[in-house]
């Protein structure tokens, strides 16, 4: 049996352009939403462990050779970079800044931290959040022209203060 050509040269080189562009549109723009999910998720959970940290800290009376003032700015800088100095370090997160992350504790913010009503008694709070304001933390995409650059919304962190 002798198979009839047709012609149809240059046929699959023409649907595979017409398939390309939305599957190139469709693999950046995964790849940027999973690349800000991850941003986000690392602005979590610093912000979460420097609520913890501040958590366990008496403001009211620090311990001997620390402020309050001092205990703030640990756990500020824990949320920037990780550690409690972080001078040459880069931050957790690509263009966070100290500025961006504030914290809220019963001295600070007693009106809305301290002595607070629960089902249980009272207690006192303590906050860390990531973007208030103007300082919100911008995610800028690789691809502007398939994710747009975002603002995220504020990242606040709530605790527990400690009673000792």
């Amino acid at each position: 049996m002798a198979r009839t050509r047709t012609p149809q040269h240059g046929a699959i080189a023409v649907e595979f352009a017409l398939v390309l562009l939305p599957m190139l549109i469709l693999c950046f723009g995964i790849t940027e939403l999973g690349r800000s999910l991850y941003l986000y998720n690392g602005l979590v959970k610093a912000t979460r462990g420097a609520a913890r940290h501040l958590s366990q800290q008496n403001l009211a009376s620090p311990p001997a050779g620390q402020t309050a003032e001092g205990i703030r700015l640990d756990a500020r800088s824990l949320a920037l970079c990780g550690a409690f100095d972080c001078s040459g370090q880069e931050p957790l997160v690509p263009g966070l800044t100290l500025d961006m992350i504030s914290v809220c504790d019963p001295v600070l913010c007693p009106a809305t931290h301290s002595n607070v009503s629960t089902g249980e008694g009272t207690t006192s709070l303590v906050s860390v959040m990531v973007g208030a304001g103007d300082t919100a933390y911008a995610f800028t995409s690789v691809v502007p022209w398939v994710v747009p650059s975002i603002n995220y919304s504020p990242i606040a962190i709530t605790m527990a203060a400690s009673t000792n």
